[in-house]
């Protein structure tokens, strides 16, 4: 099926909005419910109000899927996509959590803190039951309960403050974590088009694929992941730093580290950008590229780790998420694999050959990052796109790896990927990864059925798609008139970095 023009560009909106809509509609009765809503408006309900649920909320996911696909063929421009991610956006504002119990272990964690719990030593079950942070205790998924938080201080003082404003109870406390979702949206949807801008790339096209995405919308605006404001506060900060401003930069990817850690990538992405720029020989530059974003980033997360006063144990805490199997990390399933072949020949325990396993493929994706890095800091590379790829890697090298992850590689890749095989398989990952988890947070055997169908679907509409086209290539999205960026502009925007920063 193919769109016939800009024309259809409302259609399109009012198609994935409708989507968006009914999927919200199901997520009241089958999504991630908290264990006990004071309420009464998030609870569940019969059989077949439950039954009305899934199919509501598979329905509308598949045409927001459909929309979104089709929306991306009609040559929207800017304007018109900003005014389509509002539509889309909307009708999370007030729906359930979708698809992750990961919010009500936020909303808890804020009480811990609130309460001067140590939370990067224990973890929701030490709240009392009766407390603010109770009833989003009871709801954390098992994994969760006595796992303490992965997350930076900055996160867990804005939950904290949800809490105080809230008084930790369920609906307004999870309605209040999605405004900070979706003023992490707001970020991304900003920093999209300036950064295709200054690669050459559509505005419109990034806006597309970074944050119209499904993906993205599913699990930010409606699963209510800090993903998302990890990912908008590091793509406004390497904005800033393309221009020349990196201090304030390297601030705000040290504000998102202060959220979740593989942000750090972007600064060592940044360290390329100021070393490039600087002046003398190459152990100057490398030096004052490394020494400076390094120094300000060092600065923030030191500074927000002591004024939120809840210690330096987050340094001990990065690797608790990868203790939980996720069939999607590929060093996962490759040493559990392994270790069971090694447990039945020799009879030993498997879990250390898992997690060297494990270990041998994050150090695998932190060697590609430092590979990609010395290819910008060499000139072969663009170092933003460079941190795209470095985060897919990541991703994919990963002892835990779950569907939004994708996001942290796609928002950047959206903006400096021309068209292509990656484009495409970016594209098609997106659409199937939004099956992969149930809208109650599990995730079934028939949802990677769902995910490989979705795939098999979308490389099938690809080859269509490029039979029917002269050259047999797929452009990513046609680019409006609004939306060209002429080479000139690109060169003078992307000798804006100076040395000296601001």
């Amino acid at each position: 099926m193919r769109a016939s023009g800009a024309g259809n560009g409302g259609t399109y909106r009012a198609l994935g909005a409708a989507g968006a809509t009914a999927a919200v509609a199901g997520g009241w009765a089958v999504g991630t419910l908290p264990a006990h809503d004071p309420w009464g408006l998030w609870v569940p309900h019969g059989t077949a109000v439950t039954a009305v649920g899934h199919a509501l909320a598979y329905g509308g996911l598949t045409v927001l899927v459909v929309a979104w696909w089709l929306y991306g063929r009609t040559g929207a421009g800017v304007r018109e996509s900003l005014v389509t991610l509002g539509w889309w956006a909307a009708p999370f504002v007030v729906a359930p959590p979708l698809y992750s119990a990961d919010v009500y272990s936020y909303i808890a964690q804020g009480a811990m803190v609130l309460e001067g719990h140590d939370v990067y030593e224990v973890g929701p079950s030490v709240l009392d039951p009766a407390g603010q942070g109770g009833d989003a205790a009871a709801s954390v998924g098992g994994h969760w309960t006595d796992t303490p938080a992965p997350y930076g201080p900055f996160f867990l003082v804005l939950a904290r403050g949800v809490v105080e404003a809230t008084g930790g109870t369920i609906v307004p406390a999870v309605l209040a974590m999605r405004l900070i979702a979706l003023a992490a949206l707001a970020l991304i949807a900003w920093a999209l088009p300036h950064l295709a801008r200054e690669h050459g790339r559509s505005p419109a096209a990034a806006l597309w694929l970074g944050a119209l995405n499904p993906l993205l919308l599913m699990h930010v605006a409606g699963g209510l992941h800090n993903d998302g404001l990890m990912i908008g506060l590091m793509l406004v900060g390497v904005v800033l730093a393309l221009r020349g401003r990196w201090i304030s930069g390297s601030v705000l990817v040290g504000l998102a580290m202060m959220v979740k850690s593989p942000a750090a990538v972007a600064l060592l992405f940044i360290a390329v950008l100021v070393g490039r720029a600087a002046t003398g020989g190459p152990v100057r530059r490398v030096a004052k590229g490394l020494s400076g974003p390094g120094a300000v980033a060092g600065t923030v997360v030191v500074l927000m780790t002591l004024l939120s006063g809840t210690g330096f144990g987050w340094l001990a805490t990065q690797g608790v998420a990868g203790r939980i199997h996720t069939a999607l990390s590929v060093s996962s399933d490759l040493g559990l694999g392994i270790g069971e072949l090694v447990r039945l020949l020799a009879g030993t325990d498997p879990d250390p050959v898992k997690t060297a396993v494990q270990n041998l493929g994050l150090a695998a994706g932190v060697a590609l990052i430092l590979l990609l890095a010395w290819r910008a800091a060499a000139g072969r590379l663009e170092a933003v796109h460079g941190l795209g790829l470095g985060l897919v890697a990541l991703v994919a090298l990963s002892p835990m790896v779950q569907p939004w992850y994708l996001l942290w590689g796609t928002a950047v890749l959206a903006a400096t990927a021309a068209g292509g095989k990656l484009r495409d398989v970016l594209v098609v990952l997106s659409a199937a990864l939004v099956y992969e988890t149930q809208p109650s947070g599990s995730t079934p055997p028939y949802g990677f059925v769902l995910a490989a169908l979705a795939c098999v679907a979308g490389v099938l509409l690809l080859r269509r798609e490029s039979a029917a086209r002269p050259g047999g290539r797929v452009p990513a999205q046609r680019r409006p008139a609004d939306d060209v960026v002429e080479p000139d502009t690109v060169t003078a925007q992307r000798k804006a970095v100076t040395p000296s920063g601001e």
